[in-house]
């Protein structure tokens, strides 16, 4: 490498270094009245886009009632789900509704709220396998789709070493290949499985079984993702989380996706 390829680098690193810090010290000073809000839009019931292409689900209906009990006008922007961290950093937007797990190694890149939801993660498989539970056993030498990028597909390859663990890019793709028998099971929130299969696309899956409670893989549940240094910020969506779990709108929420509590333990 020549010594000007050196400098450039170096150069471009602490452009990027001054950036980030530049961000850190705007969001900590920020008086807040609007959040763009960024979500993948393709994770129904969770969030994804209707037949009008409009943002809809759980997420964006929790985000949209986050954003009025802290009186901020909240704008939502689709985001492809590998690239949505770097585009939260990149400030793109302000704040990541998603269904995104707090993990330990997302804690690293982003500043967790405290969760709004946490359920299981599940295996469906189609309804005349011959598969007779969930365990790494009855599923060595077996294929599980799984989403990339999340912790499902962590969970997959911690889970059941013995298995093929194939990722792809969406929901969608794995749900097409079980369908398709070019899988034999699929990984993914129990939630998304379940209204999956009894929707009719789905009418050609089941449920075979919920995963461990590991919190090293899907950590303490869904929060909202933050740049490093939005404390403010942090504290405005929790409180607002309290406040929405005790004024009945989460709950109002919830029914409309749920039939239990989402929320969790």
């Amino acid at each position: 490498m020549t010594a000007f390829k050196t400098l450039l680098l170096a150069t471009a690193s602490l452009v990027a270094a001054s950036s980030l810090a530049s961000a850190q010290e705007s969001d900590a000073d920020k008086t807040w009245t609007e959040v763009r809000i960024g979500t993948e839009g393709a994770y129904p019931p969770f969030n994804y886009l209707d037949t009008s292409g409009k943002l809809v689900g759980f997420d964006i209906d929790i985000a949209q009632a986050l954003c009025d009990q802290m009186k901020v006008t909240c704008t939502f922007v689709a985001q492809d789900w590998d690239g949505i961290i770097p585009a939260l950093q990149n400030q793109r937007f302000d704040a990541i509704i998603a269904s995104m797990s707090i993990t330990p190694e997302r804690e690293k890149q982003v500043l967790f709220t405290n969760k709004y939801y946490n359920t299981p993660g599940a295996i469906a498989v189609p309804k005349d396998s011959p598969l007779a539970d969930a365990s790494p056993a009855s599923l060595k030498g077996k294929s599980i789709g799984a989403q990339g990028s999340t912790t499902h597909a962590q969970a997959a390859e911690k889970f059941f070493p013995d298995a093929d663990v194939r990722i792809y890019p969406s929901a969608e793709e794995y749900k097409l290949d079980v369908e398709n028998g070019r899988v034999d099971a699929v990984m993914d929130d129990i939630v998304v499985l379940s209204q999956w299969i009894d929707s009719p696309a789905g009418a050609c899956c089941k449920i075979l079984g919920t995963m461990p409670d590991d919190e090293s893989i899907y950590g303490k549940g869904a929060g909202v993702a933050l740049r490093p240094g939005s404390e403010k910020l942090k504290k405005m969506f929790d409180d607002a989380i309290v406040a929405i779990r005790a004024n009945g709108v989460y709950k109002s929420v919830q029914d409309k996706y749920f039939k239990f509590d989402v929320y969790g333990k």
